[in-house]
């Protein structure tokens, strides 16, 4: 397969490819999948394409995208490519007063928006966005908005085709340098940054991607991963399409496991959280069901881990281990297989680190995470574990055409035809990143071995360094502690300070049948926080986790929180990274109490 040297190329190539296949994209209406096939697809990008050109909207005009995954995020994606705006990926979970700021900064000419909901922030911000023009939206709005409907706009686009015949060729004219998207960064340290990625980034990547990576039109993947994300972005959508994949469209993260049964996806792209979800719920599972159960569970697992190691390392399986494994894989890890629709090739995992342990049941289950590495501002992939030879506990070798090197401090640099052209509008923050040799520099710490492949140890900016001087990567320790079933989060803290302390949030299902066990009533509200059994309880399930940590880099003291670390309440980035600011601001009493000398 040649690949393409721009988006718009490669949407032409993957609709009149693959115009046999019986879909392109699929999603539920009326409590039915629905297909779409790439023929269909094409004609419905073609007139929303020119619906956009009615608009007023030109080449070059900033187009926002504020949408959960749906087929109408698609369509529009490819018709802004095809007129040659540039749109601008927005995610649905932002309050209104950042979508303000990115609309501001991108200069946002129009918007499409998914429902009421996402239509009520933009109007509350409206007046804030003197450039923005026009709003269109995915589905029926209540009456009395000014939004254009998508429906009336593909119309629009139909009844003035004819007056548009160069419609192809004026698409086909981009060039791989001319930009493609603004994808704003999380902002785990300050205001997001418009990342500017132009077709050649993401055609590079794609193409990059597949050698390493293959999938086929036998294929079908599940999106729910937001498409404003840039790993959903070009893996999860462009690549799918080139590789004529067929993408099912998740109805939401809270029908994610009824949506796999009913779709039996070959292909899932997500981050690390959900695969720690997932391996949560089975190990609940097993705990729930009495002292036989566990003791069996436990011994599955390690006759998993010992199966995934000698099949790793291609060593011969001798003749007890291949029994026992049946035996294990028959009672625990065939139910696995069977809740994700028993037909996954592979899963796919970015956005942060995986758990090695949880990497290594799911590979148990013969459920392959192939772990990778990148970043938006590198399209995103700069390395992925192949399917042929992953290596547990880390991201894979580099991708063809992209450099890494591992400057002195540990910081990883790459440089390749998929690093962006900089940070929109911010040209000192893009020489702070871009050195003069084109090397970007990532803020991620890590190491390759002999082989070429690469450990990230953590973010530059997320070490902390104690008062003693002591340099601890925080991310390691917390997933250390999230893999008891007792701790639903965590948050290492200690930068400045004379000793790292630990944020906990107990997972309250676990300690409630913890507590029923033992005839241990939890007293009412959040005043169980502070009861001495459970404060114990937790201690002596953190410290057992971080048994094998240097002394320096175990937490002294152990905070227990009621609230979990979200989006919502602005602890979490929507790409699930701790903002560890709003967190220390957040229970800044707290921490503040456990620093302060006894009285």
């Amino acid at each position: 397969m040649t690949a393409p040297r721009t988006l718009t190329e490669m949407f032409f190539d993957a609709v009149e490819r693959y115009s046999t296949k019986r879909a392109a994209l699929r999603h539920k209406v009326g409590g039915q999948w629905t297909s779409i096939t790439h023929q269909e697809l094409a004609r419905l990008v073609h007139h929303a394409a020119i619906g956009l050109r009615e608009l007023g909207l030109e080449a070059g005009s900033r187009v926002a995208i504020l949408s959960h995954n749906r087929p109408e995020w698609a369509i529009a994606d490819f018709a802004c490519l095809t007129v040659r705006c540039v749109d601008v990926a927005i995610y649905p979970t932002l309050p209104a007063a950042q979508i303000a700021y990115i609309l501001q900064d991108a200069g946002a000419a129009a918007i499409f928006v998914e429902d009421d909901e996402q239509y009520d922030k933009v109007a509350q911000i409206r007046a804030e966005v003197p450039s923005l023009r026009k709003v269109i939206a995915f589905t029926p709005l209540r009456e009395g908005t000014d939004a254009e409907s998508f429906q009336h706009l593909i119309q629009r686009g139909a009844a003035a085709e004819t007056r548009y015949a160069t419609y192809r060729q004026d698409a086909l004219a981009v060039q791989p340098g001319d930009l493609a998207t603004l994808i704003y960064t999380s902002g785990t340290t300050g205001q997001p940054k418009g990342v500017m990625l132009t077709h050649g980034n993401f055609c590079s990547n794609v193409a990059a991607a597949l050698k390493v990576v293959r999938v086929s039109p036998d294929d079908s993947c599940l999106s729910f991963l937001p498409l404003s994300h840039s790993l959903e972005r070009m893996a999860g959508h462009y690549t799918m399409l080139h590789g004529g994949v067929t993408i099912c469209y998740a109805e939401s993260m809270d029908t994610l496991a009824a949506n796999l049964l009913e779709i039996r996806p070959t292909v899932v792209i997500a981050v690390p959280r959900v695969y720690e979800k997932i391996y949560a719920r089975v190990l609940e599972t097993a705990m729930a069901g009495g002292a036989i159960k566990r003791r069996f569970f436990f011994w599955a697992r390690r006759v998993g881990h010992a199966w995934v190691a000698a099949t790793l390392a291609r060593r011969p399986l001798s003749a007890g281990l291949k029994l026992r494994y049946g035996i294990a894989d028959r009672l625990v890890f065939k139910k696995l297989r069977a809740r994700t629709g028993g037909r996954i090739r592979f899963f796919v995992s970015g956005g942060a680190p995986l758990s090695s342990d949880v990497a290594a049941f799911f590979f148990a289950a013969r459920l392959p995470v192939l772990e990778g590495y990148g970043l938006t501002e590198t399209s995103p992939l700069i390395t992925v574990n192949a399917l042929e030879a992953p290596r547990l506990g880390s991201v894979g070798r580099v991708v063809p055409e992209v450099e890494v090197r591992i400057a002195e401090d540990g910081e990883i640099l790459a440089r390749g035809p998929n690093v962006m052209a900089g940070y929109y509008n911010k040209p000192e923050e893009t020489r702070e990143v871009l050195d003069p040799d084109g090397w970007f520099h990532t803020g991620d710490i890590g190491e390759l071995d002999a082989q070429g492949y690469l450990k990230i140890t953590d973010r530059k900016k997320d070490l902390i360094k104690t008062a003693g001087g002591k340099y601890i990567a925080p991310q390691p320790i917390e997933n250390l502690s999230r893999s008891s079933k007792f701790v639903q989060n965590a948050v290492l803290l200690g930068d400045r300070h004379p000793f790292p302390i630990m944020l906990v949030v107990p997972n309250p299902a676990a300690l409630t049948a913890w507590a029923a066990e033992r005839q241990l009533k939890l007293a009412e509200g959040d005043a169980w926080l502070q009861q001495t059994d459970v404060v114990a309880k937790l201690e002596r399930e953190v410290m057992l986790t971080l048994r094998d940590l240097a002394s320096f880099e175990m937490p002294k003291k152990i905070l227990l929180v009621a609230e979990d670390f979200t989006v919502e309440n602005g602890q979490l980035t929507p790409t699930l990274k701790v903002k560890r600011r709003a967190v220390e601001q957040r229970h800044a009493a707290l921490i503040e109490a456990a620093y302060s000398p006894p009285v």
